[in-house]
């Protein structure tokens, strides 16, 4: 959907969300650039891989606009790299990390009904990831096809959720988990009135 490719909008927030938010823009930016310069691709050849802006791309390179979760899905997809290369600082690997609440790297999609939370120390590629997902009441968040053999589990801590893969529709309620393949087209649908929380464990090849 074209919308997905602008930048989140401001929004309300607290003071802690803020500094997430603050906290996060630079280091995607960052990351985006070193991957793009390491692979020697200019802003209009990534932009055509990617189906994404060259205006988006500099504006995110510059620290000047924190993409949307469908964006950095397809830039990633383009670069052959995992989501979360994007997200995170190269610092030295510890044994025990604490990852607090208050300092979570939080995305959201264009209309902010729908947020992706890492539940993991980010920075290095990695094969496995683990996501705390929201979705407000009456959310839709569509999701490319993800590089080929990604595959998603996932349970749904609260609410209820309309998973379709490809044309296939599942319905969730709480306490219920669904695995599957997620390099087709899929999409995520809260059909309740109140929020859905999820968690995710998404695997590369």
């Amino acid at each position: 959907m074209a919308q997905l490719e602008t930048a989140t909008p401001p929004r309300t927030a607290s003071a802690e969300d803020e500094t997430s938010s603050d906290d996060l823009t630079p280091v995607v930016g960052a990351n985006l650039r070193r991957l793009r310069l390491k692979r020697g691709l200019s802003l209009e050849r990534l932009a055509r891989a990617s189906g994404v802006s060259r205006a988006m791309l500099g504006q995110v390179e510059l620290g000047q606009s924190t993409p949307t979760i469908n964006v950095l899905w397809k830039v990633a997809r383009a670069l052959n790299v995992s989501f979360s290369t994007f997200l995170g600082q190269r610092e030295k690997p510890s044994t025990v990390v604490v990852l607090e609440c208050k300092r979570a790297k939080v995305l959201t999609s264009h209309d902010g009904s729908f947020t992706s939370r890492a539940l993991f120390p980010v920075g290095e590629p990695r094969k496995v990831e683990f996501y705390h997902l929201k979705l407000g009441a009456g959310g839709l968040e569509r999701a490319d096809a993800h590089p080929p053999g990604t595959s998603e589990n996932l349970v749904v801590a609260s609410g209820t959720l309309e998973l379709t893969v490809e044309s296939e529709r599942f319905h969730l309620k709480e306490g219920d988990a669904i695995h599957f393949v997620a390099d087709v087209p899929h999409e995520y649908r809260n059909p309740g009135l109140v929020e859905t929380s999820m968690y995710l464990v998404m695997t590369y090849v």
